[in-house]
C-alpha cells in the first residue's frame, strides 16, 4: 500500500512516468516510432521550405508537428503558414533543460515504424514551393512571346 502512495505522490510532483524520456527529449516529445519526417535545426532555419515537409504535410494531414521551442519563431513560421495551409495541428515544444538538434517532426500518435525519417541536405535543397510554380507560369508565358516574336 505504502508504495502504491509514494508513486501516486511521486507521480503529482514528477508527472506520469515516460518510456524513452531520452527520446522523447531529443524528438521534442514524441517517439522515433511514431515520425512522418523529421529536419535538424539547421535545416529548418534555411531559407526556403523542404519540398519533402510540404508533401508530408499534404499526405499526412492526420498527423501533429512539433516545433523546436528554442529556435525563434522567424525560423519556422513558414513550417506553420503550411501546417495551417493543410490543416495539420502543430505544438512549439520548449525544453529549458535539453536543446535538441531536431527542429521539426511530423508524427502520428502511434506506431509507423518508417525507416527512414531524416531529410538528406544533399537531396533536400529548400526550395520556395510557391515561387516555383510561379516561376514555372512565368517561363511558359516567356518562352510562348518568345517564339511569337521570331
Amino acid at each position: 500500500m505504502s508504495k502504491n502512495v509514494d508513486d501516486y505522490i511521486q507521480q503529482g510532483i514528477y508527472g506520469e512516468k515516460q518510456t524513452k524520456p531520452d527520446e522523447r527529449r531529443k524528438f521534442l516529445g514524441t517517439l522515433r516510432e511514431r515520425i512522418v519526417i523529421v529536419l535538424t535545426q539547421s535545416q529548418v532555419r534555411e531559407s526556403g521550405m523542404y519540398i519533402q515537409v510540404e508533401e508530408a504535410l499534404k499526405e499526412n494531414q492526420k498527423a501533429h508537428l512539433y516545433l523546436n521551442g528554442n529556435m525563434s519563431y522567424g525560423e519556422f513560421s513558414k513550417y506553420i503558414k503550411a501546417a495551417g495551409d493543410y490543416k495539420v495541428e502543430y505544438t512549439i515544444v520548449t525544453n529549458k533543460d535539453h536543446n535538441s538538434e531536431i527542429g521539426l517532426v511530423l508524427a502520428y500518435d502511434y506506431a509507423i515504424d518508417k525507416e527512414d525519417i531524416y531529410v538528406q541536405k544533399e537531396t533536400g535543397k529548400p526550395q520556395q514551393v510557391k515561387s516555383k510554380e510561379k516561376k514555372g507560369v512565368f517561363t511558359i508565358f516567356s518562352n510562348v512571346f518568345k517564339r511569337r516574336s521570331r
